[in-house]
C-alpha cells in the first residue's frame, strides 16, 4: 500500500535528488518502473559514518519538500498512519505475550498521538517516508539519488523517523539527543519530531524490545 504512488513521487520530482524515471505501467496490482542506472550505486550506508549520513539525508530531504503538493492525487499521511495503527491493533490482540512487555497507557499514548500528530501537521509538504542511508545509492549524476520513495503528503517532521529507526545504535542510547541533532540540521520543531518518534517506536514496538524501550524513554512526562 505504502508504494502505490512510487512512480508518480518520482515523476514530480523529477530526478532533483532522486533516481530517474523513465517510464513506468502498472501490471496487475504492481508497477514495473524502468529508472536510471545508478552507478557505482553504493548504499550510503556502506560508505559514509551515520554523522555524514546525517547531513546527506538531511540535504536531500530539504531538497524533496521544495517540490508542490499539487499534479497527481497523492495521498495524505494520515492514511497510511491509520492502516498503520488498525494492523497495530490486530497484532496486539494475536500476540499478546509479545505485547506484555508494554504499558497499557503507551501504547494507547502512542496510537492516538500517532494518528494525531498525522491530522493536524500544519505545513504539508511531499514526503518520501522511507528515506534512510540504505536508499540512498552513489551515482555520477549527482553524488547520491534516493530510490524507493513511498510518497505521501503530511508533517514533514515525519520523513525523519526512518533515518532514526535505522541509527539503532545511537538510536538505543540517546534517542533525544539523535532526533535533536537531525531536527536541528533540517530546522524542524525537535519536540514535534520527538513525539513523532515516540509514537512510531510504539506502533513497531510489538516484537522489538529496542523499540520498546526507546518509546519508554521518549514517553511524553
Amino acid at each position: 500500500m505504502e508504494a502505490d504512488h512510487e512512480a508518480d513521487g518520482l515523476r514530480a520530482w523529477g530526478g532533483q535528488g532522486t533516481v530517474l524515471l523513465h517510464d513506468s505501467c502498472r501490471v496487475g496490482r504492481s508497477t514495473a518502473l524502468l529508472m536510471e542506472r545508478c552507478d557505482p550505486g553504493t548504499p550510503l550506508s556502506a560508505n559514509r559514518p551515520e554523522a555524514e549520513q546525517d547531513v546527506i539525508v538531511a540535504g536531500l530531504l530539504s531538497r524533496l519538500w521544495e517540490v508542490g503538493t499539487s499534479g497527481p492525487p497523492f495521498r495524505p499521511l494520515h492514511t497510511m498512519c491509520q492502516e498503520w495503527v488498525a494492523e497495530f491493533q490486530q497484532g496486539l490482540e494475536v500476540l499478546p505475550k509479545a505485547a506484555s512487555g508494554v504499558d497499557p497507557g503507551l501504547v494507547r499514548a502512542g496510537m492516538d498521538l500517532f494518528l494525531a500528530l498525522a491530522s493536524h501537521g500544519g505545513r504539508e509538504v511531499l514526503l518520501c517516508t522511507d528515506l534512510h542511508a540504505g536508499n540512498v545509492l552513489s551515482a555520477g549524476r549527482e553524488p547520491w539519488l534516493v530510490i524507493d520513495p513511498k510518497p505521501f503528503v503530511g508533517d514533514p517532521c515525519y520523513d525523519v523517523l526512518q533515518h532514526l529507526l535505522n541509527c539503532s545504535e545511537r538510536l538505543a542510547h540517546d534517542p533525544r539527543t539523535l532526533t535533536r541533532r537531525m531536527a536541528d540540521l533540517l530546522d524542524l520543531d525537535a519536540d514535534r519530531v520527538r513525539q513523532w518518534l515516540f509514537a512510531r517506536c510504539v506502533i513497531e514496538g510489538l516484537d522489538d524490545p529496542m523499540l520498546r524501550t526507546v518509546a519508554t524513554k521518549l514517553a511524553p512526562t
